[in-house]
């Protein structure tokens, strides 16, 4: 999809972090834009901080409903009239011992990073297929292609979302369907992603609470030393335009990527660490 300019953009996870910066990217584009997210006076703020003259939509999702990701599809529809690029972007974090991470740490990290992602591909993916145009963006993680310590829950909702795109590739490839997929693997981003149980169902003590608080403090101090969003949200821009299916962020992180694959293949111990070499 080389020209984006009057085509539509829908973003979950719209209304902070990459998804909002992916808003403004698209935007900046000439694109008309839906924004979702579960946070109603965020995603207020989000809209009237756009430009002057970009035509949008907002509209508050919980994307581990599916009947809400339906809603938002047919939303979407029902202003613009079709639907172009889908980022399926929506995104929560835990942390803890995989064994003590609780029935509701998980449920929630499954619900909103996996089955938020499922709800979005099921969803929009006959829309563009039947359109004969598109483009579809899921957020994973450099935690999708490596597996981090006390990082459980969302280490297997992320490698669950990278495992779905290339499924989703490859069935386009096989139909002979002109969408395009791209599957987003950030390392550290300055996002408040490390804050995300401010709207976890029953407030963030719920189900014993979603990260500790030491953890919570470094992971704090790693994101904040991360890329800006803005400059994730270019690199989703231009995979749109190239149709390229990997987006890594952090090239240096990619020796990583490479071990793991190394150590797999040479039926080795899995490394263990967080941070690249």
């Amino acid at each position: 999809m080389e020209e984006l300019s009057g085509k539509v953009a829908v973003v979950t996870g719209a209304a902070s972090g990459i998804g909002l910066a992916m808003v403004h990217a698209f935007a900046a584009e000439g694109m008309r834009v839906v924004l979702a997210d579960i946070e109603a006076e965020a995603l207020d703020k989000a809209v009237a901080d756009l430009p002057a003259g970009v035509e949008a939509l907002s509209m508050v999702t919980d994307v581990s409903k599916s009947e809400e990701v339906d809603r938002l599809r047919d939303a979407a529809l029902e202003r613009f009239g079709a639907v172009h690029v889908v980022c399926n972007n929506a995104g929560v974090s835990s942390g803890g011992k995989s064994w003590e991470q609780s029935v509701e740490d998980w449920a929630w990290v499954l619900g909103v990073n996996l089955w938020g992602v499922i709800h979005g591909v099921r969803a929009f993916t006959p829309l563009l297929i039947e359109q004969g145009e598109g483009h579809i963006v899921n957020t994973a993680s450099m935690a999708g292609l490596t597996s981090p310590p006390y990082m459980g829950a969302y280490n297997v909702s992320k490698h669950g979302v990278v495992t779905l795109s290339e499924t989703l590739f490859g069935e386009l490839q096989v139909e002979g369907s002109a969408v395009g997929v791209s599957v987003l693997c950030p390392g550290w981003v300055n996002t408040r992603i490390h804050e995300a149980d401010r709207n976890r169902p029953g407030g963030a003590d719920a189900g014993g609470g979603a990260m500790e608080a030491g953890m919570r403090d470094v992971v704090a101090g790693l994101l904040a030393t991360g890329l800006q969003p803005t400059d994730v949200a270019d690199l989703v821009v231009d995979a749109v335009k190239q149709r390229r299916f990997y987006i890594l962020s952090h090239p240096e992180w990619k020796p990583m990527i490479s071990g793991r694959v190394e150590r797999i293949v040479a039926e080795q111990d899995p490394a263990i660490g967080m941070l690249p070499n």
